[in-house]
């Protein structure tokens, strides 16, 4: 049994390929490995979905970030973010 990463929403993007998507990714504190969440867009039925400032997830689920501009990037998100939220903020 793993222990979950916890990790921080660095980025949120919609989706070239798909209308009605957002890609969300966390990263972790170092911005090392990044968890990417796909969701689709609400309806306009009024109903509102909320995203989680942080998330803990296995680490079988993290992606390595290679590119170095990308790291250093979610690394700064990632702390900007846990300085000014907790992990089960809505966001």
């Amino acid at each position: 049994m793993t222990d979950e990463v916890r990790v921080w929403l660095v980025e949120r993007t919609y989706s070239d390929d798909e209308q009605n998507l957002i890609i969300l990714t966390y990263a972790t504190a170092d911005g090392a490995r990044a968890f990417r969440k796909e969701r689709a867009l609400t309806s306009f039925t009024g109903e509102a979905r909320g995203t989680s400032a942080g998330l803990e997830v296995s680490p079988d689920n993290l992606s390595p970030v290679t590119d170095e501009e990308t790291r250093d990037r979610y690394a700064r998100e990632a702390a900007r973010m846990a300085s000014e939220h907790d992990p089960d903020d809505t966001i």
